[in-house]
């Protein structure tokens, strides 16, 4: 089933966490992550119906106010993004494994999600910039030009932004190189 998910990203921790109850009491809506990532950012993820989303990020970005440093809501998401974000999909076999990376959360799930939708492709991780600096990066993998494909298309929500950093494909990765990624 295609769901809506929405993105609030905080520079605050605390109106981070105060943000998120407003967001869960205010409409119908299944939390995916509400977590600190750096640098002392603030990010939650929830899912629901497109009213139900909206009506919660506006929520959540009434209570963060001036801490809010960006929203988003993409309707009809594909599910492996969600599955990505919680690390709950492993490839059965990797041809080809690319690697996007951004400058901050949001860029991160709409490139996964422009890439997902543009070939067919497995989403393994997106990282929602913990222990990284703010960054965030999408690793992906199937067949090489699947993967170019989806590599491409991601690359263009970021770029959109000014927040892509760097894209890359590798064809025929080192099964430990693989290995180390999950």
């Amino acid at each position: 089933m295609l769901e809506t998910i929405g993105f609030l990203e905080l520079n605050s921790i605390a109106k981070g966490i105060e943000a998120a109850d407003a967001m869960l009491k205010a409409a119908e809506v299944r939390l995916i992550t509400a977590k600190p990532s750096c640098p002392g950012k603030y990010n939650v993820l929830i899912c629901g119906d497109v009213a139900a989303v909206q009506s919660s990020l506006d929520a959540g970005a009434a209570t963060g106010g001036a801490n809010v440093i960006d929203t988003l809501v993409i309707p009809r998401v594909h599910p492996q993004v969600i599955d990505a974000i919680n690390m709950a999909t492993l490839p059965e076999q990797v041809n080809a494994v690319g690697i996007l990376e951004f400058f901050d959360v949001t860029a991160s799930v709409m490139g996964a999600d422009a890439a997902v939708k543009a070939a067919e492709i497995t989403l393994v991780e997106v990282r929602l910039g913990m222990g990284i600096g703010g960054k965030s990066f999408v690793i992906l993998t199937g067949d090489v030009a699947a993967v170019q494909a989806a590599v491409d298309a991601g690359a263009v929500a970021g770029e959109e932004r000014g927040m892509l950093v760097s894209k890359v494909i590798i064809p025929s990765p080192h099964p430990d190189l693989f290995d180390s990624l999950l």
